[in-house]
């Protein structure tokens, strides 16, 4: 049976590491502990061979025991419709496999992506970079020396995004390290943080990691991925709290996926559970289209007629931008409402 951690947000340090060792990596025994029957979902689950699978048991604990359909599970079961070939969909969606060095990316101007870790503590099946090439991208001493060099020769950069895989995958003192690393760059005035880890292990919200934070020479982001109000569970609340409380500036950004949250009650949900928590909704993506994914594509009409919905039955401040990302544009291409 799956049970809630006791020690989520309060545990002791690196306790999140304990969890991650003991996250499930086997469809059936995920299924098994959720009381439904392996058999039942036949070769699909041979999709693991494609992308493996890795599930935290905090995050499968919010999940229904006995309901196959349940919102949670859909995003990281695999299941036989990854092995379908789909026109448009392909490894390098967004067009992000080359950058500038290894483990960075400029895309955007004033702005530069590290990705700091290549693991996640979740492998999420619609993830836009499950076949993104993380060995060519591995960053350790020497790739931080470049990376402050670039950052240090073009003072148009003023914010430092930290991604993944998951930044916060790296310990504490190895985030201590980096922020004493960048902390001489005086054209640099935020650090964004681009996550999941807190919503699938909440203990990884730890003093440590709060402390850091608060005590950054820059304003810090942490944009947080949420799709579904269920994954709004009290540990991860009350983990929020603590950051909110430390000055950090909690965003969101959910992905658009049938089957999961493409449903206008299920987004309004999570736009109120959102604020509830002290997080501001930020993006709602259409899905990038990997390889893999295209069972979880909802339409542009659909996803119009949804934001009008919200648009409706919502505050203008709760309601994300609709976007997608395209290759090679300077930014997000927010999607035209007009035509709903």
């Amino acid at each position: 049976m799956i049970t809630r951690n006791s020690h989520s947000v309060q545990g002791v340090d690196r306790a999140w590491q304990r969890e991650l060792a003991e996250a499930y990596r086997s469809p059936v025994e995920l299924l098994t502990d959720l009381q439904l029957d392996p058999a039942e979902f036949g070769q699909g689950l041979e999709a693991r061979r494609l992308f493996p699978m890795l599930v935290p048991k905090a995050f499968a604990a919010a999940m229904r025991p006995g309901d196959a359909q349940d919102p949670l599970l859909r995003q990281v079961l695999p299941v036989g419709d990854e092995f379908l070939v789909a026109d448009g969909f392909g490894p390098d969606p967004i067009g992000e496999q080359d950058g500038p060095m290894p483990g960075l990316l400029h895309k955007y101007q004033s702005r530069v992506l590290l990705m700091l870790r290549t693991g996640c503590a979740v492998n999420c099946r619609y993830c836009f970079r499950r076949h993104f090439p993380y060995a060519d991208h591995k960053v350790g001493a020497a790739e931080l020396a470049q990376a402050h060099e670039y950052i240090a020769s073009d003072t148009r950069i003023n914010e430092l995004l930290l991604s993944g895989g998951d930044p916060l995958m790296a310990r504490d003192d190895h985030l201590a390290e980096l922020v004493a690393r960048f902390s001489d760059l005086p054209h640099l005035k935020r650090l964004r943080i681009h996550t999941r880890l807190p919503v699938v292990l909440p203990s990884r919200i730890t003093d440590q990691l709060v402390s850091l934070l608060a005590d950054a020479p820059w304003r810090v982001v942490m944009v947080l991925h949420i799709n579904h109000p269920n994954e709004l569970q009290p540990e991860l609340v009350a983990g929020l709290a603590r950051l909110k409380a430390a000055g950090v500036t909690l965003l969101n950004q959910a992905v658009l996926l049938k089957g999961v949250n493409d449903h206008a009650d299920t987004l309004v949900a999570l736009a109120e559970g959102l604020f509830d928590a002290g997080v501001l909704p930020y993006y709602l993506h259409l899905l990038d289209r990997v390889a893999g994914a295209a069972h979880f594509e909802v339409d542009e009409d659909r996803a119009r007629a949804l934001m009008a919905e919200q648009l409706q039955r919502l505050p203008g401040f709760l309601v994300p931008r609709l976007v997608r990302e395209i290759a090679g544009e300077a930014s997000k291409t927010p999607i035209d409402l007009k035509l709903v």
